[in-house]
């Protein structure tokens, strides 16, 4: 019964289909294109790259329009079947002459004048336009705000079949747009934006998109409308979804959402063309005669890099050529709408042959039968791929009957351990869980000593708890309850991570990582449980001041600060022969236990060591602080304040914010005090808002504090700390 529920609840997850199965599906799906990927064949899809020669022969990007005019003219002179523009003009030309000339100082009058009478750079681009099939590029926001007036700009009509395709495409409710004049001269506008699936690859691209409410085509099926000379384009839906796109009389099949699946090949340098070489005449005549010209760039100052199966950094434009690439020869792949359908099925259809097999067979005979049966669905799966282009999962038939053999597996396994469990549970109030397993597997553990190991140490404490002690003296099983309440979520905090609870020390609590067992990427982990524990203290102070409410007493709202460092430790069971505890020793818990201290001087919540930082920059948000001699070392340490997780790193504000106090420490460690304040008031607010203006405000004070005593003229930046 048990297992029938498992692969009932396995499949209601594929049929919800959360962020982890998709993922999953979709690695699933990159293996094979990197097994076997498209293999580039000659089209006629350009791209005429930006590149680095571009920017080093031409000019830092953007350019005037007047060279973007002469790069249009060139290509209308070798023949392009279509102009498209993987860039949006979305401003004025500042290199226009009016424009210029109003940066320029010293012009005469007359200068300036003869100047703002020559024509602007966005109508000489503009009239570069006719006589050539131009489609400009556009790229959907989720900004909503005022839309500019193009003027009199036609929309790309559009026929729907079966049905309002709307409710399943991709919705965007404003655009970013070219300048005016460039969105009428052009012969049609289509949107180049991708949205990468949930891991960040970019597996589809939207064929068309609902954007400010009108339906828009893509910039590949754009380019492809306007070179075949067509008025409109076609959006075919069925019962489950969009079904296809139609232009020019071919018929694009997409999934439900309006994507098409590309199946990639590498990077091929064939497809590029050199913008700098097409505006110094030196492409071959007819190289790029009857081609769709696609105008991008690969350099990597301009940021239109994205992952995709095949390659982890692919310019953007390359994408769309590719999508071109594939409609053209019909090579795309196809993710039919029954692959959900059929995929339940096999995942059902194998797991009850499991459940059914394992009981007569036994376990080895059922394994090597799944065995087979793995083999078949994989292959057949591999098989639809390479030959047909089709995308069905056999990650999900192959986890469910898994799981279903595993559930069988651990019901027998159960009924052993049951026999076993009471000595566990003669040590389980003692040590930790890791331990305990270890203890049951080899008694020997239970003797003093110990082993070298690197560890990542972490120290907490609650802020002012003797004053808050002191206001529960008449009442101790009160303050016993506020002590439980703060530290178990403080505990599952740091189990949830696999972290080993070293001990606890009236309000404050010791752990580290990585032992008894190893736990890779430890200084991760701690940082983890850091922040949930810091993220814990909303809950505990709810329920503490519910409590006090009820006892009629004031409770100051509890904060707690947190050290974390890594290095060597001696870890292993400590203590006497008749009494012991597995703890660590060493320099960097001392380190980890000072750091704790200096939280409240630095004004944040969390200070890391500086192994334990360089092992976190770039995955969280750690913002360096000061180089500090702790009381009782010789060498100074540099330590870092844990902001947050991954999450911060793309937040414009928080770099703001990091920028700024970089940027403060630095000015204060070169003794330039004025900058340094200049840094500290413009950013402090921002800064606020990351729990670093206590921070700040140190620096600030401290500062003031050299202005008056200045430091020794050998200051090598390193703060004495006189307190633990």
């Amino acid at each position: 019964m048990l297992a029938f529920l498992v692969v009932a609840g396995l499949v209601w997850l594929r049929i919800y289909d959360p962020v982890i199965t998709e993922v999953a599906r979709h690695r699933v799906f990159d293996n094979y294109q990197k097994l076997k990927p498209r293999a580039y064949k000659p089209a006629p899809v350009a791209i005429i790259d930006i590149d680095e020669k571009s920017l080093t022969r031409v000019g830092q990007w953007p350019w005037a329009r007047t060279r973007v005019a002469e790069l249009v003219e060139r290509l209308k002179a070798q023949g392009v079947a279509a102009i498209a523009f993987d860039i949006v003009f979305a401003e004025p030309d500042r290199m226009s002459p009016e424009s210029y000339a109003k940066t320029v100082a010293g012009l005469s009058d007359a200068a300036r004048a003869e100047l703002a009478g020559l024509p602007d750079n966005d109508s000489v681009l503009a009239r570069a336009f006719q006589g050539a099939r131009v489609v400009v590029g556009q790229s959907g926001t989720h900004l909503a705000g005022e839309q500019r007036d193009l003027g009199a700009v036609p929309e790309t009509p559009v026929a729907t079949i079966g049905g309002d395709p709307r409710p399943w495409l991709a919705q965007y409710p404003a655009w970013l747009t070219n300048v005016p004049a460039l969105e009428q001269a052009a012969t049609g506008r289509g949107l180049f934006s991708i949205l990468p699936d949930p891991d960040g690859v970019v597996r589809r691209v939207p064929l068309t998109a609902i954007v400010g409410g009108r339906l828009q085509p893509a910039l590949s099926i754009e380019t492809l409308r306007v070179a075949t000379g067509q008025d409109a384009f076609a959006v075919k839906r069925d019962d489950v979804g969009v079904k296809s796109v139609v232009v020019a009389g071919v018929e694009i099949p997409t999934d439900r959402t309006g994507h098409l699946w590309l199946h990639f090949t590498p990077h091929a340098p064939q497809r590029f063309v050199s913008a700098a070489d097409v505006l110094e005449g030196k492409v071959p005549p007819g190289r790029l005669a009857g081609h769709l010209a696609l105008i991008g760039t690969s350099a990597v100052g301009l940021f239109d890099l994205r992952p995709t199966p095949v390659d982890p950094v692919m310019p953007g434009v390359e994408i769309h050529a590719q999508a071109l690439e594939s409609i053209l020869g019909k090579h795309q792949l196809t993710r039919p709408h029954y692959a959900i359908g059929a995929e339940i099925v096999a995942a059902v259809t194998s797991s009850a042959l499991v459940i059914s097999l394992l009981p007569l067979l036994g376990a080895l005979p059922t394994l090597l039968l799944g065995a087979v049966g793995a083999a078949i669905i994989g292959g057949g799966s591999w098989w639809l791929f390479a030959n047909h282009g089709l995308l069905l999962d056999p990650l999900f038939p192959l986890f469910t009957s898994g799981a279903a053999f595993l559930v069988l597996a651990f019901v027998n396994y159960r009924r052993e351990e049951m026999q076993r469990q009471q000595i566990r549970s003669a040590f389980s109030h003692y040590l930790a869980p890791g331990m305990v397993e270890a203890l049951a597997k080899d008694p020997s553990k239970l003797s003093l000593g110990g082993e070298r190991r690197p560890l990542t140490v972490l120290f907490s404490d609650v802020r002012g708890f003797t004053s808050l002690s002191e206001s529960y003296k008449h009442d101790p099983q009160g303050l016993i309850a506020l002590m439980n309440t703060l530290l178990t979520p403080l505990t599952n905090a740091i189990v949830a991570e696999q972290g080993t609870i070293d001990k606890y020390m009236g309000d404050a609590v010791m752990a580290f990582w990585n032992a008894p067992l190893d736990v890779p990427d430890h200084p991760a982990h701690a940082a983890r449980a850091a922040l949930a524990m810091q993220n814990a203290m909303t809950e505990v102070n709810a329920r503490a001041q519910a409590s006090a409410t009820r006892d009629g007493r004031a409770l100051p709202d509890l904060s707690i600060g947190i050290g974390i460092n890594t290095g060597d430790c001696v870890v292993g069971n400590m203590g006497s022969s008749r009494r012991f505890d597995y703890s660590a020793l060493g320099d960097t818990v001392n380190l980890a236990s000072r750091l704790e201290g200096q939280t409240k001087g630095y004004g944040v919540s969390i200070i890391l060591g500086d192994a334990t930082a360089s092992a976190l920059t770039g995955r969280f948000a750690v913002i360096e602080l000061d180089l500090i001699r702790v009381k009782g070392k010789t060498m100074p340490e540099r330590i870092c304040a844990l902001i947050g997780g991954p999450d911060l790193l793309e937040r414009p504000d928080y770099l703001v914010a990091a920028t700024g106090c970089n940027r403060a420490l630095s000015a204060y460690r070169r003794q330039d005090w004025a900058e340094a304040e200049a840094c500290i008031a413009e950013f402090r607010a921002r800064a606020a808002s990351f729990g670093l203006d206590g921070y700040l405000t140190m620096l600030a004070e401290r500062i003031a504090l050299f202005r008056t005593l200045p430091p020794p003229k050998d200051w090598d930046g390193v703060y004495e700390a006189l307190t633990k």
